[in-house]
């Protein structure tokens, strides 16, 4: 299994949204400087609201670009046990598989590799948390807010 085509993949779609949010950020920053947008009285606030915007969006784009060079700093490690960069398959008390990429940040991020729907999941996450140094065969249990969950791993690599 190669884990750098997962990568591949991971930051494919990470430079997707920095593409997006760049775009976003450019036409708040237009809307913030538009002639339109000029107050016409002391209560006319539509410029400061467009810099708010503006401002919101560059952080934004901030956020992705350090995603992206999380990702491409992230050394692939091997290894029976789960950790950063594991990618794992578990089964679910319905019988149904769920795959997993422990990463360093965008966790909920899904990407499609090799034919699977793979959920990126950070250490953070209560069933990240749940998973870390955990082994073929071993059960984990988690809650989140109401509900709990117990999941079978199947296999890491």
């Amino acid at each position: 299994m190669n884990k750098s085509e997962l990568r591949q993949i991971i930051l494919q779609q990470l430079e997707s949204r920095l593409a997006i949010a760049q775009s976003a950020t450019q036409r708040a920053i237009d809307a913030a400087t538009d002639e339109e947008t000029v107050p016409e009285h002391k209560y006319d606030t539509l410029a400061l609201e467009a810099s708010y915007l503006a401002h919101g969006q560059a952080v934004r784009v901030q956020e992705c670009e350090e995603d992206i060079q999380c990702y491409r700093d992230l050394v692939l490690r091997e290894g029976e046990r789960i950790a950063m960069s594991s990618f794992l398959s578990v089964i679910d008390e319905q019988d149904k598989v769920k795959y997993f990429f422990i990463g360093p940040r965008v966790g909920g991020l899904s990407v499609v590799w090799d034919g699977k729907d793979v959920a990126i999941l950070t250490p953070n996450a209560p069933l990240g948390a749940a998973l870390m140094g955990k082994e073929v065969g071993d059960e984990v249990e988690f809650s989140v807010a109401d509900s709990h969950f117990i999941y079978e791993i199947v296999s890491v690599c």
